[in-house]
């Protein structure tokens, strides 16, 4: 039996697929801001060069080589001033160690994991040329990007000494968290648009990063191959619901769940940095238990919790109510949906949508229940919380991220049965009149996408 946590064949080297267009852009759009020069002549691969050593390249490079598979990588071949290293990595990590409010809570929710043992974890790292010369076109064309990687590259360190990791393991963590999303610089930078709705093809794009990531970092052949599975790993959940591969359990290696939680715990401060990022975070670790390892989990929520009773968000009773309201719609519409079906729709082994949104909702469901935040009990808790302002802000989160997990089901439904759309069947015409409805009731209360 073939291991699920394997990495795929590389059938083609990394970042000579179909997705190195964008890359190649990237690094033409670099090249006419900094000095980009060849450290060899590049040749295409039926050996024409294309340019010679020492030659400094311009933003022509693109349309020069986009038409060209090169002979060996371009990432090796080109060299860059000022480019990214080991000290250059330490130097953003100990900027962010003193400005960064996430990793400002973490250090100083545990004296015993201070800001100079992460740093001295990032100056152990090995970072070879080529994947050095990634990070400096993402650093270049995507700082956010790059301010995100060295993010999660300190939340993995503290994730892994406090979880009981050793030195030298973390040091490989750190190179796979600073690594994780190189495989992004291959993608369209349509993705990071927040306002952007990913077509199919951008959506199976996104979801693909995880391999070119690990893939190229494979490819260095310097790393532990546990470096390459926990960057293949960082979007898995414990409880199946991730990607790439589904994986669950014991399938997802320990650095990918530390991975998988710092990414999470990243992105929520980035994304809601002044709008109760500790508390939301907290809140969506202890609904969503099955998708996380609860001692990593463990290590985060003393710290989130402290900081999220400094200053609890403000919401009103009626927003509260809305939530619920919106969520007790969506449920009894879909129930309401499956009855007008036969029950021949259900078979389990039909791999049909409206199984698939049915599972989705009765997993989601259970997990309201047992984080006292379903509907039912929300309304409830609602009458004698209406003058406690801290019960209330975490009622409206709880429904928050309840509402996220439903986007997440029809988000899902729109990439897996992207032909729902002109189907006559029952059962397809059933989940798009209901994800349809959804939507139109998030945009009416303006439910940010996720």
């Amino acid at each position: 039996m073939s291991d699920p946590r394997a990495l795929p064949p590389a059938s083609v080297p990394p970042g000579q697929d179909a997705d190195q267009g964008h890359y190649l852009r990237a690094v033409a759009d670099m090249a006419s801001r900094c000095c980009v020069t060849t450290r060899q002549a590049l040749y295409n691969e039926q050996g024409i060069k294309l340019l010679d050593q020492g030659v400094r390249v311009d933003s022509g490079l693109y349309d020069r080589l986009v038409r060209h598979k090169l002979r060996g990588h371009l990432d090796e071949q080109l060299a860059v001033e000022d480019m990214v290293d080991v000290q250059a990595v330490a130097q953003e990590a100990a900027a962010q160690c003193e400005s960064d409010a996430l990793i400002r809570m973490l250090v100083g929710a545990r004296p015993d994991i201070g800001a100079a043992q992460l740093l001295a974890l990032v100056r152990g790292m090995t970072l070879p040329q080529p994947l050095a010369f990634k990070l400096t076109v993402m650093r270049e064309q995507r700082a956010e990007l790059y301010r995100h990687s060295v993010r999660m590259m300190l939340a993995s360190i503290f994730l892994g000494l406090a979880s009981g990791m050793g030195a030298r393991e973390c040091v490989h963590l750190a190179a796979a968290a600073l690594l994780h999303d190189i495989g992004v610089l291959h993608m369209s930078p349509a993705w990071s648009d927040p306002d952007r709705r990913l077509n199919v093809a951008e959506r199976r794009e996104l979801m693909a990063h995880p391999v070119t990531a690990a893939l190229l970092i494979r490819a260095q052949q310097i790393y532990p191959a546990s470096v390459a599975q926990a960057v293949l790993e960082h979007h898995e959940c414990l409880d199946g619901s991730g990607y790439p591969r589904g994986l669950s359990g014991e399938q997802i290696s320990p650095m990918g769940q530390v991975l998988m939680l710092a990414e999470v715990a990243a992105a929520f401060f980035e994304k809601y940095a002044s709008d109760g990022a500790a508390q939301r975070l907290s809140l969506m670790l202890r609904m969503n238990h099955r998708k996380f390892a609860a001692p990593l989990a463990a290590c985060l929520l003393p710290a989130l919790d402290a900081q999220a009773a400094q200053a609890p968000l403000q919401v009103t009773p009626g927003q509260v109510q809305a939530q619920i309201e919106l969520l007790s719609q969506a449920f009894a519409d879909w129930d309401a949906r499956c009855m007008a079906l036969p029950p021949s729709a259900f078979a389990q082994d039909g791999g049909r949508c409206c199984v698939f949104v049915t599972q989705r909702l009765m997993i989601l469901q259970k997990a309201l229940f047992e984080a006292g935040s379903h509907p039912q009990q929300q309304a409830e808790a609602l009458a004698y919380l209406q003058d406690d302002a801290q019960s209330l802000a975490e009622l409206a989160l709880l429904g928050r991220e309840a509402l996220w997990q439903l986007r997440s089901v029809a988000d899902a439904v729109n990439g897996r049965w992207p032909k729902l759309q002109g189907s006559d069947d029952a059962c397809d015409r059933a989940v798009l009149d209901w994800v349809q409805a959804l939507l139109a009731q998030m945009q009416e209360m303006a439910i940010a996408a996720p």
